[in-house]
């Protein structure tokens, strides 16, 4: 019977990439593999077939043989030992290539430590320390070295290769023809056990406490901004290397300021005699007060801005500027003289109210010709 064609087996064309090959049979072999499939002679059949087409195809030299002389170009490497279609040897270590991505590769060196892990600590600020900047000392629950057995986790100090993977750190299982490493069990992948476990820490190397650090808070700070202290998160297991621990920082609301960037805003109440008239006012800073110069006839909702009154920044050292909203401040409870004295003032206005109301002459306006075209 004569034999399929490689390429067909695995569904690809002859121009085929390394990469595209590998997709293919991983296709083919995560379908048809015995394990998934027992008692089913075609799937095993398939399985063969589609093993044999990629071993083959993968050898660059075996693939220009295939492909000027077909199988008799290669009538003796198909297969492996045994001849075309032969199932010799460990299939997990046949194709490690191809399942070491899903089952963890082939395990074969012995895992590091894993570090200990990041911790995050949010620091309230009031607006004046995080534009000044503050050295803070927080108080932050952790899991530290114990520090009867330096981190070891032994009593004695001492630490034996472990005897279920001979100190690897993996193990392999078997399931049918298929192989996989696994992370050894009884060392957790250290490959060490320990047989005489510290007391106070239960053989982990680390125990939970309560640390009180100093934190420099650089000026100019603002809500989101991290500080990274390095090593001082958790205490990775068994003398592992210890974690970070990141500061954030969030920035509590101020009562006069509304930061936006290295830009700080503020509201400013103006009385409705010296916006009409003009004159000075009083601003508060971060520097101190400085006097505003308010032109006369300022209208309520001006913007005004004082350079380099804002933030400087953390990273690039610019200044923000302080902008200053004007909000035109109506009188409340006037006496009866007053509300003469403002009718009074009313009267001396010309016929003509837009030469002193031009906004509100102008709006009126609107609104006009807004109804006369929703009636027209």
């Amino acid at each position: 019977m004569a034999k399929r064609d490689y390429y067909e087996i695995l569904g690809v064309g002859k121009n085929a990439t390394d990469d595209e090959l590998k997709k293919a049979y991983r296709r083919l072999a995560m379908k048809f593999h015995p394990d998934r499939n027992p008692d089913d002679e075609s799937a095993m059949e398939q399985f063969k077939d589609a093993k044999e087409a990629y071993e083959i195809l993968k050898d660059p030299q075996k693939r220009r043989a295939y492909d000027q002389f077909g199988h008799a170009g290669v009538s003796n490497s198909a297969g492996g030992p045994g001849g075309p279609g032969g199932f010799h040897g460990d299939v997990g270590d046949i194709f490690g290539d191809i399942f070491g991505d899903i089952f963890g590769g082939s395990g074969r060196r012995r895992q590091t430590r894993q570090r200990g892990s990041d911790l995050r600590f949010s620091l309230d600020l009031d607006l004046e320390e995080a534009v000044s900047g503050i050295d803070r000392e927080i108080r932050v629950p952790t899991l530290g070295e114990c520090k009867t057995c330096n981190g070891s986790g032994a009593k004695d100090g001492q630490k034996q290769t472990c005897s279920t993977c001979g100190g690897v750190g993996q193990v392999r299982m078997q399931q049918g023809i298929f192989s996989v490493q696994q992370t050894c069990p009884a060392c957790q992948g250290t490959g060490q056990q320990i047989s005489n476990p510290c007391g106070d820490c239960n053989g982990q190397g680390r125990i939970r406490e309560t640390r009180t650090l100093s934190v420099k808070i650089p000026a100019g700070v603002d809500t989101g901004d991290r500080i990274r202290l390095a090593g001082e998160g958790e205490a990775g297991a068994h003398g592992a290397p210890a974690g970070d621990l990141y500061v954030e920082v969030r920035v509590r609301p101020h009562r006069l300021f509304e930061r936006d960037g290295d830009d700080l805003y503020c509201e400013v109440p103006v009385p409705f005699t010296l916006a009409a008239m003009g004159g000075e006012l009083e601003i508060p800073t971060l520097d101190g007060q400085v006097k505003l110069k308010v032109p006369s006839e300022t209208q309520t909702g001006r913007m005004f801005r004082l350079k380099s009154k804002g933030v400087k920044s953390v990273r690039s050292h610019r200044t923000g500027d302080l902008m200053c909203r004007v909000v035109l401040e109506t009188p409340v409870k006037l006496t009866r003289e007053q509300k003469d004295l403002l009718k009074q003032f009313e009267k001396t206005f010309t016929e003509d109210n837009s030469l002193h109301n031009p906004r509100s002459q102008s709006w009126l306006k609107g609104v006009r010709e807004f109804f006369d075209r929703m009636t027209s």
